[in-house]
């Protein structure tokens, strides 16, 4: 990449000293005659002043140098016009844009007192100081020119680039400012997060354990008895329990990091591997529980995993609720990018009477739809209700749950 940015930058230069050679030589040749007429030294001192122009990028004091000599060679022997100095102008604008002033500054007014001692000192060129100093001066008003210009090139860059650093500085802090307003959104986050999952702890967990122990108590005086316990009893001790144990589980998702509770083992996993579990509580409950699995079963993100089994677990709470006497079936169709669930109950819904969507099939959608997934729930047309989930596959993570 340098080296193609190197031989570009000779090309330009190269072009732009041919150009200016072809100005000079025709401005020598249009010249009126002086002193000496125009010959091959003539032609040679303009060619080499504009032929230098080639490295004016790279060594741009040097070119100075070697195009200030042969003006001055030029101008001392007389030759006609000024056609060398058009490449010192070129150099010497250069030289200045490059940050080189003093140094510039320096060779071009040793050249100006070199071009005007000289002749002075000699009586072959048959003028007075003050002619030579007045033939001088067009060439300095030149020289200022180009280094003025120079220097009004560079303050505009130096400007531009200052303000291109003002408006690269503003979009920082514009970045930082979002990201600030980011963190401290997160940090928020979390901190609601902390308050809720205590808050559930606090109101939901105590309730829930008062019921499991107000069952267990209730089974266990049965028991003293010598009586059988009700299965009602002992279905309702299990699902506190299995409620406590999902309950604390979501709390500890809730938590912000660092936040776990010291001395508590890791949750235990949610997902379809508690489907078993699942469908022996709904069994005892009196719904009667089917499962097909079809297709290559697969990990799944844990996200999708904890939706697909809260899916299975909210149709069969429904259909416990809503159905009436009647049994449940529950298909898993793992497909190479697609997960379909579909939970169907031969109850009592009909497409007459649609049942309103509850809060239940509310959470099941948007549990479904934020994952990308499609959800259809409601009346069969022969009877009973179905849900049917489809999640893609494509987020699938071998970490997860098989």
């Amino acid at each position: 990449m340098g080296m193609r940015w190197g031989l570009r930058s000779y090309a330009r230069d190269a072009v732009t000293a041919g150009v200016v050679a072809a100005i000079s030589l025709v401005g020598s040749a249009v010249a009126v005659p002086d002193r000496t007429g125009l010959d091959l030294l003539g032609h040679l001192l303009v060619l080499v002043g504009a032929l230098t122009l080639t490295a004016r990028h790279h060594a741009p004091v040097a070119v100075v140098a070697a195009t200030l000599a042969c003006l001055v060679a030029y101008e001392l022997r007389g030759y006609p016009g000024d056609a060398a100095a058009l490449p010192v102008l070129v150099a010497v604008y250069t030289a200045v844009l490059a940050g080189h002033r003093l140094v510039t500054v320096a060779l071009s007014t040793g050249a100006f007192v070199a071009g005007t001692v000289a002749p002075s000192l000699t009586s072959s060129q048959g003028q007075s100081a003050r002619e030579i100093v007045e033939g001088r001066f067009l060439l300095v008003g030149w020289v200022v020119a180009a280094v003025m210009t120079a220097e009004m090139r560079r303050q505009w860059n130096s400007n531009l680039r200052q303000a291109e650093q003002r408006a690269a500085d503003a979009e920082q802090r514009a970045a930082d400012a979002e990201r600030l307003r980011e963190e401290t959104a997160r940090r928020r986050a979390g901190e609601e997060r902390l308050r809720i999952a205590r808050e559930l702890h606090d109101s939901l967990t105590h309730s829930i354990s008062v019921i499991k122990v107000q069952a267990g108590v209730a089974v266990h005086l049965a028991r003293k008895r010598g009586e059988s316990a009700p299965e009602a009893l002992l279905a309702i001790e299990e699902a506190a329990g299995d409620a406590t144990r999902e309950l604390r589980a979501t709390l500890d998702v809730l938590r912000a990091p660092g936040e776990a509770v010291p001395g508590r083992p890791d949750p235990p996993a949610t997902g379809l591997v508690l489907l078993p579990e699942l469908v022996e509580r709904t069994n005892s409950s009196g719904l009667p529980v089917t499962v097909t699995v079809e297709g290559k079963r697969r990990a799944l993100h844990p996200e999708l995993d904890r939706a697909a089994y809260r899916v299975v677990q909210e149709a069969l709470t429904n259909a416990a609720r809503h159905a009436g006497p009647a049994s449940a079936r529950v298909r898993l169709d793992f497909q190479p990018d697609s997960l379909a669930i579909r939970v169907d109950d031969d109850g009592r819904a009909t497409p007459v009477a649609q049942p309103e969507p509850g809060t239940g099939l509310t959470g099941m959608r948007e549990r479904v739809t934020a994952l990308g997934g499609r959800l259809h729930a409601g009346p069969r047309p022969e009877g009973g209700f179905t849900v049917r989930a489809e999640f893609p596959l494509n987020g699938a993570d071998p970490g997860g749950t098989p």
